[in-house]
């Protein structure tokens, strides 16, 4: 027999002849004519082995990656530096082979490492618990919404047009499900979330108003007057956050937010295509037994050594299903490994120095690019501009071997000659200046 084929013809006739069929027709003759595939499959002609790797590498070279060309893209996902340290760490063979790391007889080093992640969480957003992360951002947030609807028994969900559109998808496929009303609030002229639209959404039947900080344009919100809004009636405050941001912003726990959601690619982990990544969760000390995913806790031994159990699980398969408060509940161990080694790599001061640094750049290209900003206001790692010709400045910036960021019209119809553009601290000023010619050759005054 071949190695790359399945069956010879003699394999088919000595099969077919061990069943009794006589043909290929007399083993399909029980299915209906009118739903057989009358003709042969639509497939190119068969390559050599050599034919296929030079086709496949072909195909291959057509894809850009964050490392041809200079990225403004972000829009979710950022292109920042992962230092060695973290796929030195990840690599080890007792992080990168163990089995699905939720089972009660965990080792003690995957323990700490889950109890290590959910501090640094808690710390950074301002909240007392946080479990040990879950798939990614947008799960996290329809989880928070679920959350809120078991917490609170209302069924209606107020989330700001501010946050992120994959997030407010996902809402929304888990409110069809979960017999749960989604209501969007605008931003307004400004980029932020409408302070008097969102006041005039909530109503006795709110479970949770769900907004993001900073908002999908890059907009730092002004969390206070909107939480005290969106609580005025029991609701939740929900908070979709940007990790990295928190190194220089308050956190959302000081503003009365219940539940803190976001997504943890830019902790340690590279674009990969779009993932994978891991989520995180952060909740007031009193939603601790209906949070999704498990807890590790520290406690002592018999003989007053420091240790980790796992603490808390509200899996469906641990617990009774219907108390189980969700079935995405898996956690994404290894990414948020990364993300634990990562914001120890950085420490304290190093998180507030990135942020810092991605806060001044941010407002250096706005300044530079000279475009109409849709949210002149505070911004951090992202902002919004109005550009004439998007499609010139997108064909004269891939020229020049610059993505220059995101179209904001494929998720804002309202924003159609939008442009979101991200900063990193891989974004340096002579690249900055590169986006900033680009776009003043197509004569837009600065």
């Amino acid at each position: 027999m071949s190695r790359y084929t399945a069956a010879t013809e003699q394999d088919r006739r000595e099969m077919l002849a061990a069943i009794g069929a006589g043909s290929v027709d007399d083993l399909f003759a029980e299915i209906p004519e009118a739903v057989r595939l009358d003709r042969p499959l639509d497939l190119p002609p068969g390559m050599s082995e050599q034919e296929v790797n030079d086709h496949l590498a072909e195909l291959a070279g057509r894809n850009r990656h964050a490392d041809s060309e200079v990225s403004f893209l972000g829009a979710g996902m950022y292109d920042h530096y992962v230092p060695a340290l973290v796929d030195s760490i990840i690599s080890r063979s007792e992080f990168l082979t163990p089995y699905t790391p939720y089972q009660p007889e965990i080792s003690q080093g995957g323990l700490q490492v889950m109890f290590e992640f959910q501090t640094a969480v808690s710390e950074l957003t301002g909240l007392p618990v946080a479990n040990a992360s879950v798939y990614e951002g947008p799960s996290a947030v329809a989880a928070a919404g679920y959350m809120a609807k078991l917490e609170t028994r209302k069924r209606r969900i107020v989330v700001s047009r501010g946050v992120h559109p994959h997030s407010r998808e996902a809402l929304a496929t888990h409110a069809a499900g979960y017999a749960m009303e989604v209501h969007e609030v605008p931003l307004n002229a400004d980029g932020a979330t409408d302070l008097e639209a969102l006041a005039a959404a909530v109503d006795d039947d709110t479970a949770a108003v769900v907004l993001q900080q900073p908002n999908f344009l890059g907009t730092v919100e002004d969390l206070g007057p909107l939480v005290e809004a969106g609580k005025r009636t029991g609701a939740l405050a929900v908070c979709a956050a940007d990790p990295l941001p928190l190194g220089i912003l308050e956190p959302p726990g000081s503003f009365g937010v219940d539940i803190c959601v976001g997504e943890g690619q830019t902790l340690g982990n590279r674009l990969d295509f779009g993932g994978p990544s891991f989520g995180f969760f952060a909740a007031a000390e009193r939603f601790i037994r209906r949070m999704p995913g498990r807890i590790a806790g520290e406690t002592r031994d018999v003989d007053g050594r420091r240790g980790f159990v796992l603490t808390l699980q509200t899996r469906e398969q641990h617990i009774r299903r219907e108390k189980a408060t969700h079935n995405i509940c898996t956690a994404q161990a290894l990414n948020a490994l990364a993300g634990t080694v990562y914001l120890s790599w950085l420490g304290k001061r190093g998180i507030v120095e990135l942020a810092t640094l991605m806060l001044r750049r941010t407002h250096y290209a706005r300044e530079a690019l000279g475009l109409e900003p849709i949210n002149p206001g505070p911004v951090v790692r992202e902002f919004a501009v109005r550009v004439p010709d998007l499609d010139g400045l997108f064909e004269r910036a891939r020229a020049e071997g610059i993505n220059p960021g995101f179209r904001l019209g494929r998720a804002y119809p309202e924003y159609e000659d939008g442009l979101l553009v991200a900063i990193t601290e891989r974004r340096t000023k002579a690249q900055i200046d590169r986006l900033a010619a680009v776009a003043d050759r197509q004569g837009v005054p600065a």
